[in-house]
C-alpha cells in the first residue's frame, strides 16, 4: 500500500508540474504580462509628464516581448552547452 501511495504522489506531483509548464508557455500569460507592462510604462510615463506616453509605452513592452520569445531558444541554446549530464539524459525532453 505504502508504494502505491507514493506512486500516486508522484503522479500528482507530475500532473502539477506539467500545468504550472503549461502555464508558463501559454499565450494567456504572454498576453496578460505584455499587457501588465504597456499599462505600467504608460502610468510611469504620465507620472513623469511625458509627451506621447501611450506610444512611448510601446517601446519597453515590445522589448519585453521579443525578449519573452526568444527564451525557449535561449533555453535549449544554454542547455545544450551547460548541462554537464545532457549526453546521458534525453535531451529531446529537455527542449520541449
Amino acid at each position: 500500500m505504502e508504494i502505491e501511495k507514493e506512486i500516486q504522489n508522484i503522479k500528482d506531483r507530475n500532473a502539477k508540474v506539467e500545468m504550472d509548464k503549461a502555464w508558463e508557455t501559454s499565450g494567456t500569460r504572454t498576453f496578460i504580462l505584455t499587457l501588465t507592462t504597456y499599462i505600467l510604462a504608460c502610468l510611469f510615463l504620465i507620472v513623469i509628464k511625458n509627451n506621447n506616453p501611450f506610444v512611448n509605452a510601446l517601446v519597453p513592452t515590445l522589448g519585453y516581448f521579443l525578449s519573452f520569445q526568444s527564451l525557449p531558444f535561449i533555453k535549449k541554446l544554454w542547455i545544450k552547452n551547460h548541462h554537464s549530464n545532457a549526453d546521458l539524459l534525453n535531451i529531446k525532453d529537455l527542449l520541449k
